[in-house]
């Protein structure tokens, strides 16, 4: 949890620099080299946490792509967006795989499923809507606001996100591979593939105006991503779906609750009923995207 909150508000801190803004495919590259060492030093014989498998380079292409997009565009949202809307929207992302994976595999979940994920999905549109809107802010406080190429990011980083979800379940058949392998697998490839669009897509920054405090806070970042990986191990290996699904819950109320303590939004905005119908509803949602992923 505290590894998760705190790689979304340093990666915001370091996006709300000009200087980081257009740095996505770096900064994403970065972070699957943080991944994908991560991945082997934990996968040595002393830890022990998961056995290295090969797939071929072209055979996890595919996967690979999918993964820049699902790491690049959220980023994106978060650099454009405030971190309450960047959080919410990702909550969308049950919603949106139970759709594909209706669309692509005719897998259907129970009507009560569907019924609690229609406020998420309300609630979302409602924050989002009004998060565009100057608002009034809480006094010693700019608020901060989310622009539309943000929701544009957002959604888009959701649509990604979502597609890389189906594509894992197909690979998991296909390769017949632990998440933790496919992923070690593809966090190279991934890294590599950015490479390549950095000079195009990037705005790299004069290297030696930087600050040594921002370096510092891009360590961090690769930091906190190596924590995430490792922990993820064992809340797979030490907790049930119970477990699961509070862990999950409790960090996005974190995330969206200091991220709205730090906009400088007032408590009277109207952007809050969306968030509290959001979360209120998030709990339903989270068990379903767990059953899901359980067939």
């Amino acid at each position: 949890m505290l590894s998760t909150i705190g790689i979304v508000f340093t990666n915001k801190a370091i996006f709300d620099d000009p200087a980081f803004k257009l740095m996505q495919t770096s900064f994403a590259s970065f972070h699957f080299v943080c991944t994908g060492l991560t991945l082997y030093v934990v996968s040595r014989p002393f830890f022990g946490a998961f056995e290295p498998k090969r797939a071929g380079i072209v055979e996890m292409l595919p996967l690979a792509f999918s993964m820049c997009l699902n790491v690049v565009l959220p980023n994106l949202s978060l650099a454009f967006s405030t971190v309450t809307v960047y959080q919410l929207c990702r909550v969308l992302l049950t919603p949106l795989t139970a759709l594909l994976n209706f669309v692509l595999y005719k897998a259907t979940i129970p009507r009560n499923a569907v019924l609690a994920l229609i406020p998420v999905c309300v609630g979302v549109g409602i924050t989002s809507y009004y998060d565009i809107k100057p608002s009034a802010p809480t006094p010693g406080k700019k608020p901060q606001t989310t622009s539309l190429i943000g929701i544009f990011f957002a959604l888009a980083g959701v649509c990604a996100s979502s597609a890389y979800t189906v594509l894992i379940g197909a690979y998991h058949k296909k390769l017949n591979m632990s998440s933790s392998q496919l992923l070690f697998n593809q966090a190279p490839i991934s890294s590599v593939m950015l490479l390549f669009a950095v000079p195009f897509a990037d705005h790299i920054p004069v290297l030696s105006a930087v600050p040594q405090y921002r370096w510092l806070m891009i360590l961090m970042s690769g930091g906190f991503a190596a924590l995430i990986n490792i922990s993820q191990f064992y809340i797979v290996a030490g907790s049930g779906p119970v477990s699961s699904t509070v862990v999950g819950h409790l960090k996005t109320v974190s995330i969206v609750g200091i991220g709205w303590v730090l906009s400088g939004k007032s408590v009277k905005d109207w952007s809050a009923v969306g968030v509290v119908m959001t979360i209120a509803a998030t709990p339903t949602s989270c068990s379903t995207n767990h059953a899901k992923h359980l067939v």
